[in-house]
């Protein structure tokens, strides 16, 4: 049944890899990859898979069932073709530098042409120790790795371009882990993700060659990324000029600043934006201690490692972005020499994220064209009332779409209470004159003042349902009594999540009082 796939593994046959082909930890110079094998599990068993994936990866269902796949994708054998390696890679993180970082728990598997004619690579996330483990153990633990495979396919169907997830398989082993980082480690189930992503580059693969001095790795590095991921940029020879890398570099800008927007739209937070977390395509990449805003606040971060610092909060994202494509820039200058036009271009991002934050603000809003006089105004005094009433951000920009801007406004309030977390005093009054400014601002619009054009655009942009941390925990909390339904019918609302399907409208409602500070909830540790 391997047969049926064709591996052309293009990253180790474009780069350099490591000489030594020993599974120790170490510093390993002048390679962009260590050849390794992933470590065997006693009794993988399949919980989930993503069957859109499976299908663009030309893999039915079948081949799914076997256990093949099952003992493939969970590290146990490798289908004919493969050749696994984990990739060299440095970084910041939380804004210092932390020299060589690299897969310490990821193994690329191969790389093949899905049905849709693009090359994806097949990544397993918690498959065994690579020489760039450090001190840890390479796996992952059940509870991070549903976190992983759900928020991977959610992501893209709310239309946020992400790295993907094909599989949740677990190992039936146990795996360390100090989840709160206070003395009590425990002993839980393990697990392995299976990513898929047209490119798995990140900032960091650059970063790593540029501190070492490794300008020719660099350069070819460099071109590999053009010529592979995008070809629209190559001049076709295999070796590119400055001004195909400054228009590299530029796509690169644009694109992170397109994902950032769309973070910011469906209220997803990162948690930990390291420059190795940053997708080389603008993908979101790594997903850790991540969280979604209920009560929207622009101040909160999903990471306790970051409690302290809040450099990774919600309203920070597109600022740590900006300082990550900063170092990218730094790392490539070698290559590029032009440092005026490597600066003029970093500016740019910060008008294309500006730009695009407002135009999807004013979407979410049911505006079809911002007005730079008024509009600004209008998305900020909305901030500031999501900051003094606590509001539910997916619920509110949801619910408002059922506000008619042509009625009297006050007595249509009890549509939106259903976003507040509590009641205050002055809350209805201060609510109703910002949604009289909005009513009459929808209705100068030439698609807002139209009800059924303004109702699809805002339901088109705001999504119904999206992946809320504790409707996550409630399915690791199954998981871990052998219950895998949770999984699965998330997987199912999130394919969906625009579409009003009453039948699962229960996740459409406020996060409730016991999740608040749960663990799992509220915030999450790096721990896997």
């Amino acid at each position: 049944m391997s047969d049926m796939f064709t591996f052309n593994n293009r990253f180790v046959r474009a780069l350099p890899a490591d000489p030594l082909e020993t599974n120790t930890r170490r510093q390993v110079p002048r390679a962009s990859y260590s050849k390794v094998l992933p470590t065997p599990v006693h009794a993988p068993k399949l919980i989930a898979y993503s069957h859109e994936v499976a299908d663009l990866l030309g893999m039915d269902r079948a081949f799914v069932m076997s256990p093949q796949f099952v003992n493939t994708f969970s590290g146990n054998e490798l289908l004919g073709g493969m050749e696994p390696f984990a990739m060299n890679y440095a970084g910041h993180q939380f804004g210092n530098w932390a020299g060589q970082l690299g897969d310490g728990r990821a193994i690329n598997l191969g790389e093949l042409e899905g049905n849709d004619g693009r090359n994806w690579t097949l990544q397993l996330k918690g498959a065994g120790p690579t020489p760039y483990s450090r001190t840890a153990d390479g796996r992952a633990v059940l509870r991070s790795s549903i976190r992983e495979f759900l928020c991977s396919e959610a992501m893209f169907h709310l239309g946020v371009p992400t790295t993907r997830a094909l599989s949740l398989v677990g190992t039936g082993e146990s795996v360390v882990r100090d989840m709160f980082y206070d003395g009590n480690a425990q002993m839980e189930p393990g697990a392995v993700v299976c990513r898929v992503s047209q490119s798995f580059l990140r900032f960091g693969n650059f970063q790593i060659h540029a501190a070492r001095e490794e300008h020719d790795i660099l350069q070819r590095l460099m071109d590999f990324s053009i010529e592979n991921d995008f070809p629209h940029l190559s001049l076709g020879t295999g070796s590119n000029t400055p001004k195909v890398f400054l228009d590299w570099f530029q796509d690169i800008c644009d694109r992170t600043a397109d994902m950032i927007v769309h973070w910011m739209r469906v209220g997803f937070v990162h948690g930990v934006m390291n420059t190795d977390n940053m997708s080389i395509l603008g993908l979101t990449i790594d997903y850790g201690p991540y969280g979604w805003v209920d009560d929207f606040d622009l101040d909160w971060t999903p990471n306790t490692t970051d409690a302290q610092s809040r450099r990774y909060v919600f309203g920070n994202q597109a600022g740590v972005a900006h300082w990550n494509l900063a170092q990218l820039a730094r790392a490539i200058l070698p290559v590029v020499n032009d440092a005026e036009s490597l600066g003029s271009i970093l500016k740019s991002y910060s008008l294309r994220y500006q730009t695009g934050y407002e135009r999807m603000m004013g979407a979410k809003l049911g505006l079809s064209e911002v007005q730079q006089d008024t509009d600004p105004n209008l998305f900020k005094e909305l901030e500031g009332l999501f900051s003094r009433y606590e509001t539910d951000m997916t619920l509110f920009f949801r619910l408002l779409g059922r506000i008619n801007p042509k009625d009297s406004i006050r007595p249509q309030w009890s549509i939106l209470k259903e976003s507040q977390y509590g009641a205050q005093a002055d809350q209805e009054s201060d609510w109703a004159a910002w949604l009289n400014k909005w009513s009459a601002r929808v209705l100068q619009d030439s698609v807002g003042k139209l009800d059924a054009p303004r109702r699809k655009l805002m339901d088109a942009t705001n999504p119904k349902y999206v992946l809320r941390n504790y409707l996550a925990q409630e399915a690791i909390d199954k998981a871990h009594e052998g219950d895998y339904s949770t999984i699965a019918e998330l997987l199912d609302v999130m394919r969906r999540p625009y579409d009003e399907q009453p039948e699962y409208q229960r996740y459409f409602a406020k996060r409730p009082d016991w999740a608040r500070d749960k663990a799992g909830c509220s915030m999450l540790s790096c721990s896997s």
